[in-house]
Protein backbone atom coordinates (compact mmCIF):
# COMPACT_ATOMS: atom_id res chain seq x y z
CA UNK A 1 0.00 0.00 0.00
CA UNK A 2 1.34 3.36 -0.79
CA UNK A 3 2.38 5.48 2.58
CA UNK A 4 1.03 8.34 1.12
CA UNK A 5 0.08 11.18 3.70
CA UNK A 6 -1.48 13.73 1.88
CA UNK A 7 -2.93 14.77 -1.86
CA UNK A 8 -3.34 17.73 -4.09
CA UNK A 9 -5.26 18.01 -6.75
CA UNK A 10 -5.41 21.56 -9.20
CA UNK A 11 -8.48 22.15 -10.83
CA UNK A 12 -7.93 20.51 -14.14
CA UNK A 13 -7.25 16.78 -12.71
CA UNK A 14 -9.95 17.40 -10.13
CA UNK A 15 -12.44 17.90 -13.27
CA UNK A 16 -11.55 14.44 -14.44
CA UNK A 17 -14.47 12.57 -12.44
CA UNK A 18 -17.45 14.75 -10.50
CA UNK A 19 -18.39 14.34 -6.92
CA UNK A 20 -20.83 11.71 -7.12
CA UNK A 21 -18.27 9.18 -8.86
CA UNK A 22 -15.61 10.32 -6.41
CA UNK A 23 -17.46 9.25 -3.48
CA UNK A 24 -19.40 6.18 -5.31
CA UNK A 25 -15.83 4.61 -6.45
CA UNK A 26 -13.90 5.95 -3.64
CA UNK A 27 -11.41 7.11 -6.07
CA UNK A 28 -9.22 10.35 -6.06
CA UNK A 29 -7.69 11.20 -9.73
CA UNK A 30 -3.35 10.64 -9.73
CA UNK A 31 -2.49 11.55 -13.46
CA UNK A 32 -4.14 11.35 -16.55
CA UNK A 33 -3.55 11.45 -20.36
CA UNK A 34 -5.18 10.66 -23.39
CA UNK A 35 -5.11 7.15 -23.20
CA UNK A 36 -4.98 6.18 -19.63
CA UNK A 37 -6.12 7.42 -16.37
CA UNK A 38 -4.43 7.05 -13.14
CA UNK A 39 -6.55 7.07 -9.67
CA UNK A 40 -5.75 6.59 -6.40
CA UNK A 41 -8.41 4.23 -4.37
CA UNK A 42 -9.12 3.28 -0.77
CA UNK A 43 -7.13 0.36 -0.36
CA UNK A 44 -10.31 -0.71 2.58
CA UNK A 45 -12.32 -1.57 -0.71
CA UNK A 46 -9.39 -3.96 -2.48
CA UNK A 47 -12.01 -6.56 -2.98
CA UNK A 48 -13.76 -4.77 -5.16
CA UNK A 49 -10.93 -3.19 -6.80
CA UNK A 50 -11.41 -5.23 -10.29
CA UNK A 51 -15.58 -4.67 -10.81
CA UNK A 52 -14.59 -0.90 -9.93
CA UNK A 53 -12.09 -0.40 -12.49
CA UNK A 54 -14.11 -2.18 -15.02
CA UNK A 55 -16.84 0.13 -14.74
CA UNK A 56 -14.37 3.60 -14.78
CA UNK A 57 -12.93 1.87 -17.86
CA UNK A 58 -16.51 2.18 -19.41
CA UNK A 59 -17.32 5.58 -18.37
CA UNK A 60 -13.91 7.38 -19.25
CA UNK A 61 -13.59 5.09 -22.39
CA UNK A 62 -9.76 4.85 -21.10
CA UNK A 63 -7.37 2.60 -19.35
CA UNK A 64 -7.53 2.52 -15.85
CA UNK A 65 -4.53 2.09 -13.04
CA UNK A 66 -5.44 1.72 -9.50
CA UNK A 67 -3.15 2.42 -6.98
CA UNK A 68 -4.73 1.50 -3.30
CA UNK A 69 -3.50 4.08 -0.47
CA UNK A 70 -5.22 4.42 3.51
CA UNK A 71 -8.34 5.21 3.87
CA UNK A 72 -8.29 8.22 6.09
CA UNK A 73 -5.97 9.75 3.36
CA UNK A 74 -8.21 9.15 0.38
CA UNK A 75 -11.38 10.33 2.58
CA UNK A 76 -9.59 13.45 3.65
CA UNK A 77 -9.37 13.92 -0.58
CA UNK A 78 -12.67 13.15 -0.76
CA UNK A 79 -14.27 16.04 1.42
CA UNK A 80 -11.95 18.73 0.51
CA UNK A 81 -11.81 18.17 -3.40
CA UNK A 82 -15.24 15.93 -4.06
CA UNK A 83 -17.82 17.42 -1.36
CA UNK A 84 -20.84 15.15 -0.04
CA UNK A 85 -23.95 16.49 0.97
CA UNK A 86 -23.76 17.98 4.78
CA UNK A 87 -25.42 15.22 5.98
CA UNK A 88 -22.64 12.70 5.06
CA UNK A 89 -24.92 11.42 1.68
CA UNK A 90 -23.75 10.75 -1.67
CA UNK A 91 -24.53 14.12 -4.00
CA UNK A 92 -27.00 12.71 -6.56
CA UNK A 93 -26.13 13.15 -10.77
CA UNK A 94 -29.46 14.77 -11.98
CA UNK A 95 -28.02 15.07 -15.17
CA UNK A 96 -24.81 15.09 -17.43
CA UNK A 97 -25.56 18.28 -18.01
CA UNK A 98 -22.66 20.56 -16.58
CA UNK A 99 -24.96 23.19 -15.21
CA UNK A 100 -27.74 21.10 -14.03
CA UNK A 101 -24.79 19.26 -11.97
CA UNK A 102 -23.35 22.45 -10.51
CA UNK A 103 -26.64 23.89 -9.92
CA UNK A 104 -27.61 20.47 -7.53
CA UNK A 105 -24.40 20.40 -6.31
CA UNK A 106 -24.42 23.63 -5.13
CA UNK A 107 -27.72 22.98 -3.38
CA UNK A 108 -26.69 20.34 -1.57
CA UNK A 109 -23.96 21.41 -0.11
CA UNK A 110 -26.06 24.81 1.18
CA UNK A 111 -23.84 26.94 -1.18
CA UNK A 112 -25.25 30.30 -1.23
CA UNK A 113 -23.93 31.48 -4.61
CA UNK A 114 -22.65 30.37 -7.42
CA UNK A 115 -19.91 32.89 -9.62
CA UNK A 116 -18.74 31.92 -13.04
CA UNK A 117 -16.39 34.33 -14.49
CA UNK A 118 -14.23 34.59 -17.50
CA UNK A 119 -10.55 36.31 -17.29
CA UNK A 120 -7.71 36.53 -20.34
CA UNK A 121 -6.47 32.68 -20.38
CA UNK A 122 -9.56 31.00 -18.58
CA UNK A 123 -12.63 30.66 -16.57
CA UNK A 124 -13.52 29.30 -13.66
CA UNK A 125 -16.37 28.39 -10.97
CA UNK A 126 -16.27 29.45 -7.62
CA UNK A 127 -19.48 28.40 -4.72
CA UNK A 128 -20.05 30.67 -1.54
CA UNK A 129 -20.36 28.62 1.53
CA UNK A 130 -20.51 29.76 4.63
CA UNK A 131 -20.24 33.77 3.14
CA UNK A 132 -16.42 32.43 1.75
CA UNK A 133 -16.16 32.00 -1.86
CA UNK A 134 -13.82 28.60 -2.52
CA UNK A 135 -12.95 27.76 -5.83
CA UNK A 136 -15.02 24.81 -7.58
CA UNK A 137 -13.60 24.33 -11.24
CA UNK A 138 -12.06 25.90 -13.99
CA UNK A 139 -13.63 26.13 -17.14
CA UNK A 140 -12.32 25.55 -21.12
CA UNK A 141 -12.06 29.15 -22.49
CA UNK A 142 -13.94 27.98 -26.11
CA UNK A 143 -16.65 26.60 -24.07
CA UNK A 144 -17.44 29.48 -21.74
CA UNK A 145 -19.82 31.43 -24.05
CA UNK A 146 -21.76 27.61 -24.70
CA UNK A 147 -21.90 27.71 -21.33
CA UNK A 148 -23.00 31.41 -20.61
CA UNK A 149 -26.06 30.82 -23.48
CA UNK A 150 -27.13 27.60 -21.51
CA UNK A 151 -28.10 29.82 -18.34
CA UNK A 152 -29.33 33.09 -20.64
CA UNK A 153 -32.04 30.27 -22.33
CA UNK A 154 -32.91 28.83 -18.96
CA UNK A 155 -33.33 32.15 -17.38
CA UNK A 156 -35.65 33.57 -20.17
CA UNK A 157 -32.53 36.10 -21.23
CA UNK A 158 -31.18 37.74 -24.29
CA UNK A 159 -28.49 35.49 -25.78
CA UNK A 160 -27.86 37.96 -28.68
CA UNK A 161 -27.33 41.15 -25.70
CA UNK A 162 -23.75 41.03 -24.60
CA UNK A 163 -23.17 44.62 -24.15
CA UNK A 164 -25.74 45.20 -21.16
CA UNK A 165 -26.28 43.65 -17.27
CA UNK A 166 -29.21 41.14 -17.28
CA UNK A 167 -31.29 39.78 -14.68
CA UNK A 168 -33.21 36.70 -14.73
CA UNK A 169 -34.84 33.44 -12.87
CA UNK A 170 -34.39 29.75 -13.21
CA UNK A 171 -37.35 28.04 -11.34
CA UNK A 172 -37.19 24.25 -10.27
CA UNK A 173 -39.72 22.51 -7.74
CA UNK A 174 -38.24 23.32 -4.30
CA UNK A 175 -36.32 26.09 -5.15
CA UNK A 176 -35.10 29.14 -7.51
CA UNK A 177 -32.47 30.67 -9.07
CA UNK A 178 -31.42 34.18 -9.37
CA UNK A 179 -29.34 34.96 -12.28
CA UNK A 180 -27.35 38.21 -13.08
CA UNK A 181 -25.70 38.49 -15.54
CA UNK A 182 -22.81 41.52 -16.26
CA UNK A 183 -20.22 42.46 -19.25
CA UNK A 184 -16.97 42.29 -17.95
CA UNK A 185 -13.42 42.67 -20.30
CA UNK A 186 -13.01 39.57 -20.76
CA UNK A 187 -17.03 38.25 -21.83
CA UNK A 188 -19.69 38.13 -19.38
CA UNK A 189 -19.56 37.09 -15.29
CA UNK A 190 -22.68 35.22 -13.66
CA UNK A 191 -23.64 35.30 -10.88
CA UNK A 192 -26.36 32.66 -9.37
CA UNK A 193 -27.53 33.13 -5.87
CA UNK A 194 -29.93 30.05 -4.86
CA UNK A 195 -33.59 30.94 -3.15
CA UNK A 196 -34.68 28.36 -0.84
CA UNK A 197 -38.64 28.38 -1.05
CA UNK A 198 -39.23 26.52 2.08
CA UNK A 199 -39.44 28.81 4.97
CA UNK A 200 -40.66 25.93 7.31
CA UNK A 201 -37.36 26.26 9.38
CA UNK A 202 -37.85 29.32 10.03
CA UNK A 203 -38.36 30.12 14.00
CA UNK A 204 -38.14 33.50 15.62
CA UNK A 205 -36.99 32.21 18.72
CA UNK A 206 -33.99 29.87 16.80
CA UNK A 207 -32.48 33.01 15.02
CA UNK A 208 -29.60 33.54 17.82
CA UNK A 209 -31.30 36.72 19.62
CA UNK A 210 -30.42 35.82 23.39
CA UNK A 211 -32.80 35.88 25.99
CA UNK A 212 -33.17 39.69 26.76
CA UNK A 213 -32.95 40.42 23.01
CA UNK A 214 -35.37 38.21 22.31
CA UNK A 215 -38.12 39.27 24.93
CA UNK A 216 -37.38 43.38 23.34
CA UNK A 217 -37.33 42.37 19.81
CA UNK A 218 -41.35 40.50 20.34
CA UNK A 219 -42.13 43.59 22.75
CA UNK A 220 -41.33 45.21 19.43
CA UNK A 221 -42.80 43.84 16.54
CA UNK A 222 -45.86 42.86 18.66
CA UNK A 223 -47.55 46.31 18.43
CA UNK A 224 -49.89 47.66 15.78
CA UNK A 225 -47.96 50.32 14.11
CA UNK A 226 -44.37 51.68 14.34
CA UNK A 227 -41.30 50.89 12.17
CA UNK A 228 -39.03 47.96 12.92
CA UNK A 229 -35.36 48.14 11.22
CA UNK A 230 -32.84 45.49 10.70
CA UNK A 231 -29.39 46.84 9.23
CA UNK A 232 -26.05 45.39 8.44
CA UNK A 233 -24.02 44.39 5.46
CA UNK A 234 -25.03 42.33 2.36
CA UNK A 235 -25.14 38.18 3.45
CA UNK A 236 -25.43 38.93 7.21
CA UNK A 237 -29.01 37.28 7.82
CA UNK A 238 -31.64 40.24 8.00
CA UNK A 239 -33.66 38.89 5.24
CA UNK A 240 -34.08 35.96 7.91
CA UNK A 241 -34.77 37.32 10.30
CA UNK A 242 -37.32 39.42 8.65
CA UNK A 243 -38.70 36.12 7.40
CA UNK A 244 -38.75 34.47 11.01
CA UNK A 245 -40.68 37.83 12.05
CA UNK A 246 -43.38 37.64 9.68
CA UNK A 247 -43.77 33.84 10.45
CA UNK A 248 -44.24 34.48 13.90
CA UNK A 249 -46.64 37.48 12.83
CA UNK A 250 -48.57 35.76 10.46
CA UNK A 251 -52.19 34.85 11.08
CA UNK A 252 -55.76 34.70 9.76
CA UNK A 253 -56.71 38.22 11.33
CA UNK A 254 -54.08 40.16 10.02
CA UNK A 255 -53.97 41.29 6.63
CA UNK A 256 -49.61 40.92 5.47
CA UNK A 257 -47.90 42.53 2.29
CA UNK A 258 -43.99 42.73 0.90
CA UNK A 259 -42.00 44.00 -1.47
CA UNK A 260 -39.07 41.72 -1.81
CA UNK A 261 -35.79 41.72 -4.44
CA UNK A 262 -35.74 39.01 -4.89
CA UNK A 263 -38.65 36.88 -3.14
CA UNK A 264 -35.94 34.35 -1.26
CA UNK A 265 -38.95 32.44 0.72
CA UNK A 266 -42.69 31.87 -0.15
CA UNK A 267 -45.05 32.23 3.17
CA UNK A 268 -48.66 30.85 2.62
CA UNK A 269 -51.09 33.20 4.09
CA UNK A 270 -48.89 36.76 3.30
CA UNK A 271 -49.28 38.48 0.39
CA UNK A 272 -46.05 39.07 -1.30
CA UNK A 273 -44.80 41.13 -4.49
CA UNK A 274 -41.74 40.95 -6.75
CA UNK A 275 -40.04 44.54 -6.99
CA UNK A 276 -39.89 44.91 -10.87
CA UNK A 277 -37.89 48.41 -11.57
CA UNK A 278 -37.66 48.27 -15.05
CA UNK A 279 -41.52 48.90 -14.86
CA UNK A 280 -41.65 51.20 -12.14
CA UNK A 281 -42.76 48.74 -9.44
CA UNK A 282 -40.51 50.55 -6.95
CA UNK A 283 -40.18 50.02 -3.33
CA UNK A 284 -42.00 53.79 -2.93
CA UNK A 285 -44.74 52.72 -5.51
CA UNK A 286 -45.42 49.46 -4.30
CA UNK A 287 -45.96 50.94 -0.90
CA UNK A 288 -48.21 53.62 -2.17
CA UNK A 289 -50.27 50.59 -3.57
CA UNK A 290 -50.40 48.51 -0.15
CA UNK A 291 -51.49 51.69 1.65
CA UNK A 292 -54.68 51.34 -0.40
CA UNK A 293 -54.52 47.03 0.40
CA UNK A 294 -55.85 47.82 3.81
CA UNK A 295 -52.70 46.24 5.11
CA UNK A 296 -51.99 45.49 8.96
CA UNK A 297 -47.91 44.25 8.52
CA UNK A 298 -45.89 45.75 5.66
CA UNK A 299 -42.71 44.51 5.11
CA UNK A 300 -40.45 46.67 2.37
CA UNK A 301 -37.08 44.58 1.77
CA UNK A 302 -35.47 47.23 1.58
CA UNK A 303 -34.86 51.17 2.19
CA UNK A 304 -32.39 52.47 -0.61
CA UNK A 305 -33.46 56.10 -0.84
CA UNK A 306 -35.26 59.01 1.28
CA UNK A 307 -38.62 58.49 -0.40
CA UNK A 308 -38.72 55.15 0.48
CA UNK A 309 -37.51 56.22 3.96
CA UNK A 310 -39.78 58.75 4.50
CA UNK A 311 -42.88 56.80 2.78
CA UNK A 312 -42.04 54.10 5.57
CA UNK A 313 -42.37 56.51 8.37
CA UNK A 314 -45.41 57.74 6.92
CA UNK A 315 -47.04 54.14 6.88
CA UNK A 316 -46.01 54.06 10.34
CA UNK A 317 -47.44 56.80 11.60
CA UNK A 318 -51.09 56.11 10.02
CA UNK A 319 -51.35 52.92 12.00
CA UNK A 320 -49.31 50.20 10.23
CA UNK A 321 -46.47 48.28 11.23
CA UNK A 322 -43.61 48.76 8.81
CA UNK A 323 -40.26 45.84 8.78
CA UNK A 324 -37.64 46.62 6.55
CA UNK A 325 -33.72 46.53 6.52
CA UNK A 326 -31.22 49.18 5.63
CA UNK A 327 -27.39 48.97 5.49
CA UNK A 328 -25.52 50.60 8.33
CA UNK A 329 -23.32 49.32 10.74
CA UNK A 330 -24.72 49.49 13.96
CA UNK A 331 -27.89 50.15 15.45
CA UNK A 332 -27.23 53.75 16.06
CA UNK A 333 -26.02 54.21 13.00
CA UNK A 334 -29.64 53.48 11.54
CA UNK A 335 -30.70 56.80 13.55
CA UNK A 336 -28.34 58.78 12.00
CA UNK A 337 -28.84 57.15 8.25
CA UNK A 338 -32.06 58.34 8.38
CA UNK A 339 -31.94 61.66 9.79
CA UNK A 340 -29.48 62.09 7.05
CA UNK A 341 -31.92 60.97 4.47
CA UNK A 342 -34.71 64.08 5.66
CA UNK A 343 -36.90 62.40 7.96
CA UNK A 344 -37.14 64.72 10.71
CA UNK A 345 -35.84 63.18 14.16
CA UNK A 346 -39.06 64.08 16.16
CA UNK A 347 -41.49 61.78 13.83
CA UNK A 348 -38.00 58.87 14.13
CA UNK A 349 -38.20 59.43 17.64
CA UNK A 350 -41.71 58.96 17.95
CA UNK A 351 -42.19 56.14 14.86
CA UNK A 352 -39.33 53.76 15.97
CA UNK A 353 -40.15 50.75 17.62
CA UNK A 354 -36.36 49.45 17.71
CA UNK A 355 -33.39 49.02 15.83
CA UNK A 356 -31.91 46.40 15.05
CA UNK A 357 -27.70 45.28 13.93
CA UNK A 358 -26.49 41.63 12.90
CA UNK A 359 -23.71 39.66 11.62
CA UNK A 360 -22.99 36.33 10.63
CA UNK A 361 -19.91 34.94 12.54
CA UNK A 362 -18.16 31.57 11.39
CA UNK A 363 -18.70 29.10 14.19
CA UNK A 364 -15.29 27.05 14.60
CA UNK A 365 -15.45 23.26 13.66
CA UNK A 366 -15.25 21.20 17.09
CA UNK A 367 -13.78 18.23 15.95
CA UNK A 368 -10.89 19.98 15.11
CA UNK A 369 -10.30 23.64 16.55
CA UNK A 370 -6.79 23.42 18.74
CA UNK A 371 -6.73 25.74 22.07
CA UNK A 372 -3.93 28.30 21.86
CA UNK A 373 -2.33 30.60 24.73
CA UNK A 374 -4.13 34.29 23.81
CA UNK A 375 -2.23 37.25 22.98
CA UNK A 376 -4.16 40.53 23.32
CA UNK A 377 -1.58 41.89 20.56
CA UNK A 378 -3.92 40.40 18.01
CA UNK A 379 -6.79 42.21 18.19
CA UNK A 380 -6.90 45.54 16.41
CA UNK A 381 -5.02 48.36 18.09
CA UNK A 382 -7.75 50.56 18.60
CA UNK A 383 -9.90 47.78 20.41
CA UNK A 384 -9.92 47.91 24.38
CA UNK A 385 -10.27 44.68 26.08
CA UNK A 386 -12.46 44.49 28.67
CA UNK A 387 -11.91 40.80 30.00
CA UNK A 388 -8.98 38.51 30.87
CA UNK A 389 -9.07 36.04 27.89
CA UNK A 390 -6.21 33.17 28.97
CA UNK A 391 -6.59 31.11 25.65
CA UNK A 392 -8.54 31.02 22.21
CA UNK A 393 -9.21 28.34 19.43
CA UNK A 394 -8.16 28.22 16.08
CA UNK A 395 -9.19 26.78 12.22
CA UNK A 396 -8.03 23.71 11.90
CA UNK A 397 -9.81 21.98 9.33
CA UNK A 398 -10.81 18.07 9.07
CA UNK A 399 -13.20 15.63 7.25
CA UNK A 400 -16.35 16.70 9.01
CA UNK A 401 -15.81 20.20 7.99
CA UNK A 402 -14.28 19.91 4.45
CA UNK A 403 -10.40 21.34 6.03
CA UNK A 404 -12.21 24.95 6.25
CA UNK A 405 -11.99 24.68 9.80
CA UNK A 406 -15.36 26.22 10.24
CA UNK A 407 -19.18 24.34 10.40
CA UNK A 408 -22.39 26.26 10.33
CA UNK A 409 -22.35 30.12 10.98
CA UNK A 410 -23.97 31.67 14.30
CA UNK A 411 -25.86 34.96 14.17
CA UNK A 412 -25.44 37.88 16.89
CA UNK A 413 -27.85 41.42 17.27
CA UNK A 414 -26.95 44.43 18.59
CA UNK A 415 -30.45 45.70 19.80
CA UNK A 416 -30.87 49.52 20.54
CA UNK A 417 -34.42 49.83 22.72
CA UNK A 418 -36.88 52.90 22.05
CA UNK A 419 -36.94 53.97 26.12
CA UNK A 420 -37.87 57.28 26.97
CA UNK A 421 -34.30 57.97 27.41
CA UNK A 422 -33.71 56.77 23.87
CA UNK A 423 -36.29 58.81 21.97
CA UNK A 424 -35.44 62.10 23.92
CA UNK A 425 -31.67 61.92 22.75
CA UNK A 426 -32.55 60.90 18.83
CA UNK A 427 -35.25 64.12 19.17
CA UNK A 428 -32.57 66.14 20.71
CA UNK A 429 -29.87 65.30 18.30
CA UNK A 430 -27.60 63.67 21.08
CA UNK A 431 -27.96 59.57 20.56
CA UNK A 432 -24.41 58.44 21.00
CA UNK A 433 -23.92 54.28 20.80
CA UNK A 434 -21.81 54.41 24.04
CA UNK A 435 -24.81 55.65 26.19
CA UNK A 436 -27.33 53.46 25.58
CA UNK A 437 -26.02 49.90 24.55
CA UNK A 438 -24.83 49.41 27.87
CA UNK A 439 -22.15 46.54 26.93
CA UNK A 440 -24.25 45.18 24.13
CA UNK A 441 -22.63 46.27 21.19
CA UNK A 442 -21.84 43.81 18.32
CA UNK A 443 -18.31 43.84 19.23
CA UNK A 444 -19.13 42.68 22.71
CA UNK A 445 -21.25 39.61 21.34
CA UNK A 446 -18.87 38.80 18.75
CA UNK A 447 -15.85 38.94 21.55
CA UNK A 448 -17.94 36.65 24.10
CA UNK A 449 -18.22 34.06 20.52
CA UNK A 450 -14.72 34.19 20.82
CA UNK A 451 -14.06 33.98 24.50
CA UNK A 452 -16.03 31.32 24.52
CA UNK A 453 -14.50 28.98 22.17
CA UNK A 454 -17.48 29.15 19.25
CA UNK A 455 -15.64 31.44 16.36
CA UNK A 456 -12.17 32.41 15.96
CA UNK A 457 -9.90 36.11 16.01
CA UNK A 458 -10.18 36.14 12.04
CA UNK A 459 -14.14 36.12 12.20
CA UNK A 460 -14.47 38.96 14.71
CA UNK A 461 -11.91 41.31 13.95
CA UNK A 462 -13.52 43.31 11.62
CA UNK A 463 -16.42 43.70 13.84
CA UNK A 464 -13.85 44.63 16.53
CA UNK A 465 -12.51 47.55 14.51
CA UNK A 466 -15.93 48.95 13.89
Amino acid sequence: MNALEHIELNIALQQTINSDMANHFSVVPKAINDAEAFFYFDQSRISELNSIKEELILILNKNITLEPIDSSVLKKALSTYYRTNTDGSKLVSYSNDFLEELIFEAKHINASDIHIEIYEDDARVRLRIDGQLIEKNHIKKDSYNELINQIKIKSNLDITEKRLPQDGRIEYEDFDIRVSILPTHHGEKVVMRILGRDASHLNINQLGLENDDLSRYLEAVRKSNGIVLISGPTGSGKTTTLYGTLKYLNNIDRNIVTVEDPIEYTLKGINQVQLKEDIGLTFTSALRSFLRQDPDIIMLGEIRDAQTAQMAIRASLTGHLVLSTIHTNSAVGTISRLIDMGVPSFLLAETMNISVAQRLLRTLCNDCKQEQEFDPNDLPKTFELNREIKTHYVAVGCHNCYHTGYKGRRAIYEILPMTLETTNAIKNGTLEQSDFMNGQKLSDKALDLFSNGLTSIDEIYSILIN
